[in-house]
C-alpha cells in the first residue's frame, strides 16, 4: 500500500510549484483506480489546517472530506505505532514528531512506498520513501 504524507495533498491542491503536477497525477491515479493509496486521519487534519490558513474553512473541510473518501480505509495509528514513532523521533534529528509517528504507522501497514516531499523520511530505516516528483510518481503509477 502507498501511504501519502501531507505534502502530497497540499501540492496537489496548492499554487503553482514543481511538485504540483506530479502530485495531481498521483491523486488522479488513485481516483482512477490505477493505484491504491491511503493516509492517516492526522495527515488529513494537518492538510485541512494548512489549507484553512490560505482559503476559507468550508473549502478546507470539503477537500479534507474528499481526501478521506478517496484514501479510505485510512491508517489506524495505534499505541504501539506511537511508541515506535517516538523512538524514531529520538533517533532521527531531521524527523519531526508528527512525521515519525506516520513513518512508524506506515512501516506496520505493509507499505510499498511512503510518498512525501519531506526528505527526512529517507532517514527512516526499512521505509520505502518516494519523492513526489515526476520520476517518483511515474514509478509508482507504472508499478
Amino acid at each position: 500500500m502507498i501511504v501519502l504524507d501531507t505534502t502530497v495533498l497540499v501540492y496537489a491542491k496548492g499554487a503553482d510549484h514543481r511538485l504540483r503536477a506530479p502530485c495531481r497525477d498521483l491523486i488522479a491515479a488513485v481516483a482512477d483506480g490505477r493505484i491504491e493509496a491511503t493516509t492517516s486521519p492526522e495527515v488529513i487534519q494537518e492538510f485541512v489546517h494548512l489549507r484553512a490558513r490560505r482559503r476559507d474553512r468550508r473549502d478546507a473541510a470539503t477537500l479534507g472530506r474528499a481526501y478521506a473518501e478517496l484514501l479510505s480505509p485510512l491508517l489506524n495509528i495505534t499505541r504501539e505505532d506511537l511508541g515506535r514513532g517516538l523512538s524514531l523521533f529520538e533517533q532521527i534529528d531531521r524527523l519531526g514528531a508528527f512525521d515519525a509517528v506516520l513513518a512508524a504507522s506506515a512501516a506496520t501497514a505493509d507499505t510499498t512506498a511512503l510518498v512525501s516531499a519531506d526528505a527526512a523520511f529517507a532517514d527512516v530505516p526499512d521505509l520505502p520513501y518516494v519523492v513526489p516528483d515526476a520520476t517518483g510518481v511515474a514509478g509508482l503509477i507504472k508499478g
